[in-house]
């Protein structure tokens, strides 16, 4: 296990409970309302269509609320982390809710020997997932595996744009200064706060994260021999992602204050693996 595995996943296994504790993540909300969904699957429903009865594997799940909000809208659903402290968060919640989802420890990379080699109809990659892999070119190997054929893939991503922009300007200005395009060596962090609201103080702050560029992304899975569907990039965010430039709008997206059309936040992109 290299080093940059083991900190992101010290980082991760710390965080879990406070995430499932803190109310962006709404747990609660989930026990007292069956028809509730996570806010990222909300505004995935305009493009994700009908899932009802699809087998679906949600890779790097986190603490699996939208893994069971993925069950909720009609999908027999495994979840799976690298991390043992969050898949056992997800564990609590479904058991919680009486979601019939099953999760799973592993490292992306070895999703397929970990699901024992089973296919699914679906593969639900969520935002800020990717950041987190140093090897776009493996991940879609694992996708193209897991999907049976005809199988498809739904993904939703911060854009790489976004990734690459200086969140600490304190002129406010939108400045690129960091990598685009995926590096060998990671983009290393010292923070010890979190993305979600939370008074706990952390311990495990150094992390690391790569970039991939959509051209990267998308040649990864034509590569694996996945059919592009299609490629849609948003102007907002899930999270306060540039603090001081961005407003958090009636949806419970973020956007640009000013002239949000200049800046692409977040991307979804479907594709599916041909029946021959």
């Amino acid at each position: 296990m290299d080093e940059y595995f083991k900190d992101n996943l010290a980082s991760w296994d710390e965080r879990a409970p406070a995430h499932a504790a803190s109310p962006d993540y709404a747990v609660q909300q989930f026990v007292d309302d069956p028809a509730f969904l996570s806010h990222v699957v909300q505004f995935d429903l305009p493009l994700l269509g009908d899932i009802t009865g699809l087998r679906g594997v949600h890779l790097q799940c986190h603490i699996g609320t939208d893994t069971v909000s993925l069950a909720r809208l009609g999908a027999r659903m495994t979840g799976l982390d690298f991390s043992p402290a969050s898949i056992e968060q997800a564990r609590n919640i479904a058991q919680r809710i009486d979601a019939d989802v099953n999760f799973v420890v592993s490292d992306v990379y070895d999703a397929v020997e970990a699901l024992g080699g089973e296919q699914c109809d679906f593969v639900f990659t969520g935002i800020g997932a990717l950041c987190w892999l140093p090897d776009v070119e493996k991940w879609a190997q694992v996708v193209s595996a897991l999907l049976a054929p005809g199988g498809r893939l739904f993904l939703r991503e911060g854009h790489p744009v976004l990734w690459s922009i200086d969140e600490e300007r304190a002129d406010g200005a939108l400045v690129v200064d960091f990598p685009y395009f995926q590096t060998t060596q990671p983009l290393t962090y010292d923070d010890g706060g979190t993305y979600v609201a939370t008074d706990v103080e952390f311990v495990h702050n150094r992390s690391h994260t790569w970039n991939h560029g959509l051209g990267e992304v998308i040649t990864a899975l034509i590569g694996q021999g996945l059919v592009i569907d299609s490629l849609v990039e948003h102007t907002s965010v899930p999270w306060e992602a540039l603090p001081g430039r961005v407003a958090k709008g009636a949806d419970g997206e973020w956007q640009l204050t000013e002239r949000h059309e200049r800046l692409p936040l977040t991307y979804t992109l479907k594709a599916h693996r041909p029946l021959v």
